[in-house]
């Protein structure tokens, strides 16, 4: 008798052990489960924060968070008014943003040491905008500098030198102000190195040419049509007399977001191309206006952000106005506006070459490769139905001085300074 209850013990014994053991499995599998399942909600539902600079060519992103673009995506966004580029590019290398509305050239310029640490990387999703940005010149070269022409440009520097040191101001070193500033300067005949050329954030040009800090500044919209209203200066040419339809901002991201978060950073390219198509919308460009003049985002008179959106420049120093009719800020074009090209890196690389930013050429096309991410414009291009250009490394020509640049041989037709 006590052998059979001793074996009905170990039995009874031998399953509990086993129920336990189920029990725990069962119950551990529940536990990762609901954990993979709240990891993927949290990762979805995660906040996402994309950086402006007060120019309106933030547009793109401020429509797509204030039209419900994002929403319809089921991204939460926030939108981050930031003071310079350099916090765009320090808060995009720490993650602080996900995002940002920014220069085309900045992440060539960090990754190649021209305006950051050497070998930082920041990814460039997509194009945001052509056009629309100028050089404005102060009231001292009125009557000397015909506009949207270099003649008189040389002449008229060589005579402010008899009284002071001529200063011109851009945004941040290797971007597209920065570039533009210099390229303008070489067309005319004026040595970079003869001149000075100081760093100033956007928002703050027109104050400091009003307390006469500079001479000169290259930025975008609306901050050249503020110095005319104000007064103090005039436009002489805008970027797109420089190269029509060159690439302006981007949508420039962190490096883990583009790697860890590809299908967010999607969502966020669509969203952002449904802005930029309600943005080509001419009927939409005064509600543009207002939305992006307000304190959050440029804070500037909706008025003056809107004439330069619809191409009506009024020039100041009695140069009268000019209507630009097909190259005033684009940003979309049926696609030919967002497509991030190649090429276009392989030019801003170059151009560093050129201005001695850099002492020898980098590997172009390295570097064009992992900084821009054109296969997943290409997927998201092909998810909305928009047409890829097919232009990308042909050889193009900047207007200012008609000279063509073959992205496959770049240094074969490196201009002189």
């Amino acid at each position: 008798m006590k052998r059979i209850y001793s074996s009905l013990f170990t039995l009874w014994l031998v399953l509990m052990l086993l129920h336990i053991s189920t029990s725990c499995s069962n119950s551990s599998a529940t536990d990762n489960d609901t954990s993979s399942a709240e990891e993927t909600t949290a990762t979805a539902s995660k906040k996402i924060t994309l950086g402006i600079i007060p120019l309106t060519d933030c547009a793109p992103l401020v429509i797509a968070h204030e039209k419900g673009f994002f929403k319809k995506y089921g991204l939460e966004v926030e939108i981050s008014k930031e003071a310079s580029w350099a916090n765009v590019r320090d808060k995009i290398l720490t993650g602080e943003l996900d995002g940002a509305h920014c220069l085309f050239g900045m992440p060539f310029s960090v990754y190649t040491g021209v305006g950051g640490k050497a070998g930082s990387e920041m990814h460039i999703a997509m194009i945001l905008n052509n056009n629309g940005q100028a050089i404005t010149l102060s009231k001292d070269f009125c009557g000397d500098v015909p506009f949207q022409k270099t003649d008189g440009v040389a002449a008229a520097v060589e005579k402010m030198k008899t009284k002071k040191e001529p200063t011109f101001a851009m945004t941040f070193p290797g971007g597209t102000h920065d570039i533009w500033l210099r390229y303008w300067l070489a067309a005319s005949g004026v040595d970079q190195n003869k001149v000075k050329i100081i760093t100033i954030p956007p928002p703050q040009m027109v104050a400091n040419m009003k307390v006469g800090n500079m001479d000169g500044f290259c930025v975008g919209e609306p901050w050249n049509q503020v110095a005319v209203k104000q007064g103090i200066g005039f436009t002489h040419v805008s970027s797109q007399d420089i190269w029509k339809n060159h690439p302006e901002k981007a949508l420039v991201v962190n490096k883990e977001f583009s790697g860890t978060r590809r299908e967010d950073m999607k969502k966020v390219m669509k969203a952002v191309l449904e802005g930029s198509m309600w943005l080509d919308d001419m009927k939409n460009r005064a509600e543009a206006a207002e939305i992006i003049g307000r304190p959050s985002y440029v804070n500037a008179p909706a008025k003056e952000i809107e004439a330069r959106l619809m191409g009506n420049y009024d020039l100041g120093c009695d140069y009268g106005t000019h209507t630009y009719t097909d190259d005033y800020m684009l940003y979309h074009n049926k696609g030919m506006v967002n497509y991030p090209r190649k090429a276009h890196g392989i030019w801003y690389l170059n151009q560093y070459v050129r201005f001695n930013y850099l002492k020898q050429a980098p590997n172009y096309k390295e570097v064009a490769d992992k900084l821009i991410l054109q296969d997943v414009y290409a997927e998201v291009a092909k998810e909305m139905g928009i047409v890829l250009p097919e232009d990308d490394m042909q050889p193009f020509t900047i207007d200012l001085d008609k000279a063509t640049f073959d992205p496959n041989n770049p240094d074969g037709g490196l201009a002189k300074k």
